[in-house]
């Protein structure tokens, strides 16, 4: 019996070991997580919304430190030593649904890799730049004739609009 209860306690530090190396290798601070939007469980029940911005979105978690909450985007098949410019994009437009939804402004999210985690701070230049992209994106949607924006024939041949497209490559 005293060796049955021996093996549990052995067996519980192990798995709490186990847990605890693997939550450093991902690179994850160990904070509450809030939502998540990977796996089968998903507790973020809806997507951020802001009408007023006309955007909405759904990151991979959010953590909760403190009062701050933080989004983070998981790329777990990106293998890069800096992040691409459209992941960060994504990131900040998360950022900027939290601070539209809750009132509070997040003070970082996380873009995280198969190797790596990047951390990029909330700041005014990165809510501009979100804006201002946002803004070009509702102008493009808007527009009645948008030019084909690169020479990749093989893009062509997967586009949605290639039917409709008269600068089609392919």
């Amino acid at each position: 019996m005293v060796a049955l209860g021996i093996a549990l306690i052995l067996g519980a530090i192990g798995i709490f070991v186990l847990a605890f190396i693997l939550r450093q290798r991902s690179g994850l601070p160990w904070v509450r997580v809030v939502s998540q939007d990977v796996s089968e469980a998903r507790t973020l029940a809806r997507p951020l919304y802001s009408a007023r911005l006309g955007l909405t979105g759904k990151p991979d978690y959010v953590l909760q430190r403190g009062s701050d909450l933080i989004p983070v985007e998981v790329k777990p098949n990106r293998y890069a030593q800096q992040p691409y410019r459209s992941d960060l994009m994504q990131l900040a437009a998360y950022l900027v649904l939290i601070e539209e939804t809750t009132g509070t402004a997040p003070p970082y999210g996380l873009l995280r890799y198969a190797e790596a985690t990047f951390r990029l701070p909330y700041t005014a230049a990165v809510r501009a730049e979100v804006l201002t992209t946002l803004s070009e994106m509702h102008d493009l949607l808007r527009a009645t004739d948008v030019a084909r924006d690169h020479e990749d024939a093989a893009r062509c041949r997967k586009c949605g609009f290639r039917d409709q497209c008269e600068d089609a490559l392919s």
